[in-house]
């Protein structure tokens, strides 16, 4: 209720016709241009603070946040106007608690304070009566939404399902066949097996669509020569990151202080003498390591206690000694040695950090005159020519990951270009100025052979290996059914026990478990990828874990379903009022919204 106060301040907007404060009705009930306003607004705020750029109202628009803020306050007055007409409300003495609850309305006790209820109200520019009307509405709204969800629960047999999917192990055994292992002959293919192979795999060689771009760029370190570092801006840089280049020693202490200097030099006796541990102090204590480990500290913040903690050995306990909380013992459980890295050692990296910022800078200053050579009509090309920019071109799909396509910027420039788009300035996320121009787009193709010979050499080669990683797989695996399902000795076999279907084996073939899961006992199956072949054997098929675990996976599934299920039919009641209510909607107040909208 809080951040309740904090949203009803004053939207700003006014209605166009200055005949009408709703954007929409429904029965007694309406939605308000400032309701609206605020909302819309409030939803702009939170698209900006999660993607961290500024949004306009036309993008709200085109990501439809517009029709979902209304249909969000529509519905909100659909229930509204259900509760009145079956009288569901709050009585003045419940409605006083909730309104004496709001720490807005306190004072310094916590207690009700009339005065600061009708000064916050007014700053929201709320009447009493209007607050408290949106007082009772919420709490209808709640107790409405209570009566529908609670008690929802969904048939325990589902529950048990899923937990019984999810939980359910098998044991199995496999024998693994690598690649590696494999010795094909040394016959080279010839053009033909190569070229037959690439018409009957065409799909492998087949490029995709993509845009043929001419892009200019204006890059820092193309700069570097022509800026000039004098020696104080070195000196000033360094001395900003001193405590980056002058390190000083560390120490990993621990720290278990204690009310006085008896009790700590106590302590510091039993420790002496081997009647006890650090940890065992602690924990009389009722702390945990966590509670007094000060991680790694400095000389300067150990105060008088310094020079005894930096002289023990790792390991070693020392104390009595002084902190800021009483005396304490102190362990040492690290040595972090400092180091110093002068001037002269930092110069060439500071020089280089200078040079580079002082270009970014230079290349701001002439993007205008960029854009003026190709605002008048001079081509990329004139323009790299006149400017001394790079020009480059590059076939740019999705998937394009290296040079220029390597900037986010770059990438969702090329995305959007269109042949009819006249290129602009833009900065990388390096500083880096570019434009761009899109000469064509280019259907997907098949690579020519001649240009995809490697690719295709490369594949024959992998489908060679995997037929024969098959023909061994299969052969060992009709060796074993023959065997009566026992692998032969010269194979040694892995043996997995009552793993999950979640479970993951890093050197088996992705699929592993997928299959292993539809297997019966005794079945053989081969499991393969492009580098491995697996022969496995399910072995028994196990029900799941009776621990701790699958109680707490069987209560959260309990629950995520039963909530499943409230929501479901709330929304399925809400549909049904707003069905019935047929609300009317006051575009033309809208458009006056949107129109003051900022």
């Amino acid at each position: 209720m809080g951040l309740l106060i904090v949203g009803l301040a004053g939207f700003g907007v006014v209605n166009g016709s200055g005949t009408s404060r709703s954007v929409a009705s429904v029965g007694s009930e309406y939605v308000s241009l400032d309701d609206y306003g605020r909302a819309l607004q409030q939803e702009q705020q939170a698209i900006q603070a999660q993607s961290g750029q500024s949004v306009s109202l036309p993008q709200l628009i085109s990501f439809g946040v517009d029709r979902t803020v209304l249909n969000r306050l529509i519905s909100t007055a659909v229930l509204d106007d259900e509760m009145s007409r079956i009288g569901l409300s709050i009585g003045d003495e419940t409605l006083l608690e909730q309104i004496s609850q709001i720490s807005a309305f306190q004072d310094g006790s916590g207690q009700f304070d009339r005065n600061a209820y009708s000064f916050s109200l007014q700053n929201a520019g709320l009447s009493e009566l209007e607050f408290e009307e949106d007082m009772r509405q919420e709490a209808a709204r709640i107790l409405a939404q209570g009566a529908i969800m609670s008690g929802a629960k969904m048939p325990t047999i589902m529950a048990n399902t899923l937990t019984d999917y999810i939980g359910a192990r098998r044991s199995f055994s496999y024998v693994s066949l690598a690649a590696d292992d494999i010795a094909l002959t040394q016959v080279a293919p010839t053009d033909t097996d190569l070229q037959t192979f690439y018409d009957e795999n065409i799909a492998q060689f087949t490029l995709p669509e993509s845009k043929e771009i001419t892009y200019v760029a204006l890059r820092p370190e193309m700069l570097l020569d022509t800026v000039e570092i004098d020696a104080q801006s070195l000196r000033d840089a360094y001395e900003a990151r001193r405590d980056e280049y002058i390190v000083p020693d560390r120490r990993l202490v621990e720290r278990l202080v204690f009310s006085d200097q008896d009790a700590a030099a106590t302590a510091m006796a039993q420790l002496e003498v081997g009647g006890t541990t650090f940890e065992t102090l602690v924990e009389q204590r009722g702390l945990s390591l966590s509670d007094v480990d000060l991680g790694d500290v400095a000389r300067t913040q150990l105060g008088a206690a310094a020079d005894g903690i930096f002289a023990a050995q790792v390991g070693e306990t020392v104390g009595p000694l002084p902190s800021d909380l009483g005396p304490a013992l102190y362990r040492v459980n690290g040595v972090l040695e400092g180091r110093e890295t002068t001037f002269e050692q930092a110069e060439a990296e500071l020089r280089s950090e200078l040079a580079i910022d002082r270009a970014r800078r230079v290349i701001e200053q002439r993007a205008e005159d960029i854009e003026d050579v190709m605002a008048g009509g001079a081509t990329l090309e004139e323009v790299a020519a006149d400017e001394e920019l790079e020009l480059g071109l590059i076939s740019w799909t999705g998937e394009s990951t290296d040079g220029m396509a390597a900037f986010d910027t770059f990438r969702n420039a090329a995305n959007v270009v269109t042949e009819a788009d006249f290129p602009t300035t833009a900065f990388l996320e390096d500083g880096s100025l570019f434009a761009l121009r899109l000469n064509e787009t280019l259907a997907a193709r098949p690579n020519p052979f001649d240009q995809a010979r490697d690719d295709v050499l490369a594949a024959y080669t992998q489908d060679r290996i995997a037929k024969a990683l098959a023909e061994q797989a299969d052969a060992l695996r009709q060796q074993t059914s023959d065997n009566n399902g026992t692998f032969p000795e010269t194979y040694t076999a892995t043996v997995e026990t009552g793993l999950r279907r979640t479970a993951y084996i890093d050197t088996a073939p992705v699929d592993l478990l997928n299959q292993v899961f539809e297997m019966e006992p005794g079945e053989l199956r081969v499991v393969s990828d492009a580098q491995t072949a697996l022969v496995v054997r399910l072995d028994d098929i196990l029900p799941p874990a009776e621990d701790d675990e699958m109680a707490r996976l069987s209560d959260a599934l309990s629950t995520q379903l039963d909530q499943s299920i409230a929501t479901q039919l709330l929304q399925t009641y809400l549909t049904a009022l707003r069905d019935d209510a047929t609300p009317r909607v006051n575009q033309h107040t809208i458009e006056a919204v949107h129109a003051s909208f900022h």
